[in-house]
């Protein structure tokens, strides 16, 4: 019985971890097929939590550091908090946070109610259904943290946690 139990908790563990939602018939691009230093995927016209809505050339000049979340993904949740710490360290360097809820079109309200319960700050927008973004970049499972440079060009596809001290490091590197 004990063995079971601990096999149920390990299995619990990885499943959270590799958390994913049906994507439907779409079909994902090999990671292999997205390479550091060429031109980011685009994402157009996604809702903005501030109002209107906002597309990856409107941040050309900045790099562009992406969280790829869902309201219902519990290791998106875990990140928040160190996310919205290091926003509050890089706010005044060349860099904007985005972050891109993938919730289905009927969840949109819990994706606003979660942004203002826990006063999520640097772009907050909704992908409204679109899954091009992530057919391009190939994700399959969420969270996902890109880093895109000043030029729209993709430094790193599969980046940093916020969660890890890497990223600090980083990013001082990069930004200083």
């Amino acid at each position: 019985m004990k063995k079971i139990l601990i096999m149920v908790a390990i299995f619990s563990v990885i499943a959270c971890k590799n958390e994913t939602k049906e994507q439907g018939n779409n079909t994902f691009v090999s990671l292999d097929e997205t390479n550091n230093g060429t031109p980011s995927p685009k994402f157009t016209d996604y809702k903005n939590y501030k109002g209107g809505t906002t597309s990856l050339d409107d941040l050309k000049g900045k790099f562009v550091y992406i969280d790829v979340w869902a309201t219902w993904c519990g290791p998106c949740r875990d990140e928040i908090p160190y996310l919205k710490e290091i926003e509050k360290e890089f706010r005044n360097k060349n860099i904007a946070f985005v972050s891109i809820s993938v919730d289905d079109v009927e969840d949109q309200q819990a994706w606003k109610d979660m942004v203002a319960t826990n006063e999520m700050e640097g772009v907050q927008l909704f992908a409204n259904g679109d899954t091009q973004f992530m057919n391009d970049y190939g994700i399959e499972t969420i969270p996902r943290f890109i880093l895109v440079d000043d030029k729209g060009n993709i430094m790193d596809y599969d980046t940093y946690l916020p969660s890890d001290p890497l990223l600090k490091e980083s990013l001082n590197a990069l930004l200083n």
